[in-house]
């Protein structure tokens, strides 16, 4: 999801059936699987819902997640999902409905609010700084941007400068932004990083934390939109999520998804 081209993008298992299983054997398949996280569709159960999704990390549930958003609409419509809408579709998750619809850069979500946003505190700003080993005043600005997954988003002088950074162990979820020069294809360069079993693990392309980083650079003034950040240069991939505002302010994250893989799974 959200690559340039296949395999160069975040990969994502989708379960069309997930009926009848529980919650434990969904999180052990997600587990086996180890991809970023596996959805499975179920039947909605909320009025104007075209399904209900749920989507797991190898160790978690998460409510709402941007790439496995995507990347499940795009399996329910290939595999002949009709919306109630004609021009939407209507996603039933943990965090609520999620509204998804066709756009000439892919499928987009419509960003779901924010749980928390604000400053982050100094003695917190500190912290981050020494797991990312970088000194404190190479932090530009952070905010909490949190719409599910607990983001802390920060940025830093240049793409350059976040293209530099070598982590150490990392202990809640980071998101760092930092701009191109005017005139370049993408605006900003973003990097993901979260523990994952005492390690720290770099998302190749992540759609909630691009959603919540929207939300921020555009309401601080640091961003125009529409505009394309670039994510998982660090990694060899080419994810590209693109942003624009709609009525209301609403925020719509889009990206490229195709199918890579497709079969049956006995569970």
């Amino acid at each position: 999801m959200f690559g340039s081209a296949p395999y160069r993008g975040n990969p994502l298992g989708v379960v069309l059936d997930g009926g009848g299983l529980s919650t434990g054997e969904m999180q052990r398949f997600a587990h086996w699987m180890n991809l970023s996280e596996t959805t499975f569709v179920l039947p909605p159960s909320a009025a104007g819902a075209d399904y209900h999704v749920r989507i797991f990390t190898p160790a978690a549930e998460l409510p709402f997640a941007g790439h496995p958003t995507l990347g499940t609409c795009h399996a329910w419509l290939e595999a002949g999902g009709t919306p109630h809408q004609p021009e939407a579709v209507v996603q039933q998750c943990g965090a609520g409905l999620v509204t998804l619809r066709k756009t000439p850069d892919g499928l987009a979500f419509a960003a779901p609010p924010l749980l928390r946003d604000g400053p982050v505190d100094e003695e917190l700003l500190r912290h981050i700084a020494t797991v990312l080993g970088i000194g404190r005043a190479e932090i530009v600005d952070a905010s909490w941007a949190d719409n599910g997954p607990g983001w802390v988003a920060v940025m830093l002088a240049s793409a350059e400068a976040v293209l530099a950074v070598r982590p150490g162990p990392v202990d809640l979820d980071l998101g760092l932004v930092g701009a191109y020069p005017p005139g370049s294809p993408e605006a900003f360069e973003v990097r993901a990083f979260f523990p994952k079993n005492g390690f720290t693990t770099e998302d190749p392309v992540t759609g909630s934390l691009n959603a919540s980083l929207a939300s921020w650079l555009l309401r601080a003034g640091y961003a125009r939109a529409p505009y394309v950040a670039s994510q998982g240069t660090a990694l060899g991939r080419a994810g590209r999520a693109h942003i624009s505002t709609g009525p209301g302010g609403t925020i719509w994250v889009a990206g490229a998804t195709v199918t890579c893989v497709s079969g049956k799974v006995d569970l």
